[in-house]
C-alpha cells in the first residue's frame, strides 16, 4: 500500500510540473488572439504566484485539519478547472480569473506533499519528488507542441493537460483510505534517522525559521533562482519565436528541453554531492548559468543559443 500510494504521489508531482511550464509555451499565440500586450502574461504569472504563496503558508493548517489525501485531491481539482477555464476564455480576464485556482492548488500541492514525503518515506525518495517534477514541466510543452504543429489551437493543449488533471483527480479520490493508514503507520523511517524525527513535531511560531542561522541568506538566494527559473519558463518561447525566429512548435520543443536539463541536472547534482559541499554546488551552479546567460544576450547563431538554454537549465538544477 505504501509503495502504491508513492506511485500515486509521483504522478501528483508531475501533474503539479505540467502547467507550470504551458502558459509561456502557449503565449506567442494566446496573446494575439485574445488582444492584449505581450506583456500581459506577467500579470497572470504573478497571479499564480500569489496564488501558490498564499497556499503555502495556509497548507499546514489545512493538512492538519482534513488531512494531506484531501487537501491534495481538492488542489488537483482546483488546478484540472483553472487549466479548463484557460482552454474556453474568451478575454483576458478570465486568465485573471483561472491564474487565482491554478496557482492555489499548485502550492498546496507542492508544499503538502513535501511534507508527506519527508516524514514518512526516505529521504532519498524527496529528490525523486522534484525530478518527476521536472517530468511534468518537460511533457507539458511536448504536450503542446504537436497541437500546435498540426494547425490546431493553443486551447486544445490546455483542455488535454486539464483532462489529465481530472484522471489524477479520480485517482486521488480512489487513493484517500492509503493516505490515513500510510499517515498512521509511519513506515519507512529508518531506525538510523535522528532523535528528534521520532517524536511529535513541537510548535514553532510561524517566524521562527528566519531565527536560523543562515534561511534569511538561503531564501534571498533562493528568490533570484526562483526569477531566473521563471524568466527563462515564461518568455523563452516569445524570445525563440520573436528574436531567433523560430516557429512556435520548434520554440516549444526548445524550452522543453530547459525544463529536462533542469530535471537531468538535479538527478546528477545527487551523485556530485558527494564529491561537492553545498557552498561549492551553489558557486558552480551560479557560474554556469551566468555563462548561459552571457552566451543568449551575445548575438551568436541559433544554435548556440539553443545551448546557452540548457546551460541556464544546469545551472539552475
Amino acid at each position: 500500500m505504501a509503495t502504491l500510494l508513492l506511485v500515486i504521489i509521483y504522478l501528483a508531482f508531475i501533474s503539479l510540473g505540467l502547467p507550470d511550464s504551458l502558459l509561456g509555451v502557449s503565449w506567442p499565440m494566446v496573446q494575439p488572439e485574445i488582444g492584449v500586450p505581450l506583456s500581459h502574461a506577467g500579470i497572470i504569472s504573478i497571479l499564480i504566484t500569489c496564488g501558490t504563496v498564499i497556499s503555502s503558508l495556509v497548507s499546514s493548517r489545512a493538512i492538519k485539519r482534513f488531512g494531506t489525501g484531501k487537501v491534495t485531491l481538492v488542489s488537483v481539482m482546483l488546478t484540472a478547472a483553472a487549466l479548463f477555464g484557460f482552454s474556453i476564455a474568451p478575454s483576458f480576464v478570465w486568465f485573471l480569473v483561472a491564474a487565482v485556482p491554478l496557482g492555489v492548488g499548485g502550492g498546496a500541492v507542492d508544499s503538502g506533499l513535501n511534507e508527506f514525503i519527508a516524514e514518512h518515506y526516505q529521504s532519498r525518495h524527496m529528490s525523486w519528488l522534484h525530478c518527476f517534477w521536472g517530468i511534468g514541466a518537460v511533457t507539458g510543452p511536448l504536450i503542446m507542441s504537436p497541437i500546435i504543429a498540426g494547425g490546431n489551437s493553443w486551447r486544445m493543449g490546455y483542455g488535454t493537460v486539464s483532462m489529465i488533471q481530472a484522471i489524477l483527480t479520480v485517482i486521488l479520490f480512489i487513493s484517500l483510505p492509503f493516505w490515513k493508514k500510510v499517515g498512521g503507520a509511519h513506515i519507512a523511517v529508518p531506525a538510523e534517522q535522528s532523535p528528534e524525527r521520532k517524536t511529535p513535531h513541537e510548535h514553532k511560531p510561524f517566524l521562527y525559521p528566519l531565527k536560523i542561522k543562515g534561511v534569511k541568506l538561503a531564501a534571498a538566494a533562493f528568490f533570484f533562482y526562483g526569477g531566473v527559473e521563471y524568466i527563462m519558463g515564461l518568455w523563452g518561447t516569445t524570445f525563440l519565436i520573436r528574436v531567433k525566429e523560430l516557429d512556435p512548435a520548434q520554440a516549444a520543443v526548445w524550452i522543453s528541453a530547459y525544463y529536462g536539463s533542469i530535471t537531468i541536472g538535479r538527478f546528477i547534482t545527487g551523485f556530485i554531492t558527494i564529491k561537492l559541499g553545498n557552498r561549492q554546488l551553489i558557486r558552480l551552479g551560479q557560474l554556469i548559468v551566468i555563462a548561459g546567460i552571457l552566451l543568449l544576450f551575445l548575438p551568436l547563431p541559433t544554435p548556440v543559443t539553443l545551448c546557452a538554454i540548457i546551460l541556464i537549465g544546469l545551472g539552475c538544477a
